[in-house]
């Protein structure tokens, strides 16, 4: 399964998770294997064993706990403090979370039969009947006080996994926003781009192989893609012509406009286009930026530089900039072709 598989399953997971928990309609064992699902889905290993220890019980070894158990113990909140012989020293909860709730529930059972045997319960194993004459009213209160101690223990649990689960809910839920933001934009320009580029939708596909390589030549590949297609794309809306004198603050500036002038091209398309001068603006700053950008990567590889592009994220972001280029020239071309100038942003 590929990665944005697994993190779209991810989420309807989390949203189950949590109303099975905010409903009790699972026992908590049974949430937490599911939890520790979600966690490997995500890729949270520490809590992914957590959730597993959480339903099995924390291992131990007849030296005690091994460290990397207790700091994940620790990290789940199993650890607490207590003083004895005068010294307060750390221990560890690890009863599995089925044991817990075992103990309760036999508890909250033995204190309806005490009602009618008398008989002594052991605080350390409710399950265990000893003979006791005393009566009634001390094994009831000695019941009491285990399903007050597990029933914390399990409030505590419970609200962990739900703290963790709600957590990872979040975190997917607002990042899938901005990618379906860039979805709808980029199949909005794959819709149309082959129209004014042929072949473009070919260039892309093979712009996305790259990406996903674990070779920063390839990222490079890609983003020379993407200045190829922008060179394209400014043939097809404002062909190399003349260079042009443009008035600059008093003074008359050369605006050259020539084959490899491709992002000139482009913003003098745009300013002939749009009355708004908030518009020509912002996508002419974008123009120039990814613009110089893209030429300088590109002569850098010229001179036999390897390493021009230094992380996949920075791949990522060229080719999500040219998608938002490309969508503001298709935008602008398709009122152009309507005969309305773009007077707003």
């Amino acid at each position: 399964m590929s990665q944005n598989g697994t993190l779209k399953e991810a989420l309807p997971l989390s949203e189950a998770i949590l109303s099975e928990i905010e409903l009790s309609q699972a026992p908590l064992t049974s949430i937490a294997l599911k939890a520790s699902r979600l966690a490997r889905l995500v890729g949270d290993f520490d809590q992914q064993q957590i959730m597993m220890y959480e339903a099995s019980g924390y291992p131990k070894t007849p030296k005690g706990i091994e460290s990397s158990v207790w700091q994940l113990a620790a990290l789940a909140g199993r650890t607490y403090k207590q003083i004895k012989d005068e010294k307060e020293k750390e221990y560890c909860k690890c009863d599995s979370l089925e044991q817990i709730e075992l103990e309760m529930v036999t508890a909250k059972e033995n204190i309806l039969a005490a009602a009618d045997v008398s008989t002594s319960i052991s605080s350390a194993n409710p399950n265990q009947y000893v003979s006791n004459p005393i009566g009634n009213a001390r094994e009831r209160t000695v019941l009491r006080e285990i399903v007050s101690d597990r029933s914390k223990w399990l409030a505590a649990r419970r609200a962990y996994i739900h703290s963790y689960v709600s957590s990872v809910y979040f975190e997917l839920k607002f990042s899938s926003i901005p990618s379906d933001i860039f979805e709808r934009t980029r199949s909005k320009v794959d819709k149309k781009i082959g129209e004014l580029v042929p072949g473009a939708i070919k260039k892309f596909s093979a712009v996305y192989e790259n990406l996903v390589s674990e070779n920063d030549e390839d990222w490079a590949n890609a983003v020379h893609s993407c200045r190829r297609i922008l060179q394209e794309t400014a043939d097809g809306v404002y062909p190399p012509r003349a260079d042009k004198e443009v008035g600059v603050g008093g003074k008359q500036k050369t605006v050259k406009l020539g084959p490899d002038n491709y992002i000139n091209r482009l913003i003098a398309y745009v300013e002939e286009n749009s009355d708004s001068d908030r518009f020509n603006e912002i996508v002419g700053s974008h123009m120039r930026y990814l613009g110089e950008r893209l030429d300088s990567i590109f002569q850098a590889a010229q001179k036999g530089s390897h390493h021009v592009i230094s992380s996949q994220d920075e791949a990522d972001r060229y080719v999500i900039y040219t998608y938002l280029v490309i969508g503001d020239i298709l935008q602008l071309k398709n009122e152009v072709e309507k005969g309305v100038i773009i007077d707003q942003v």
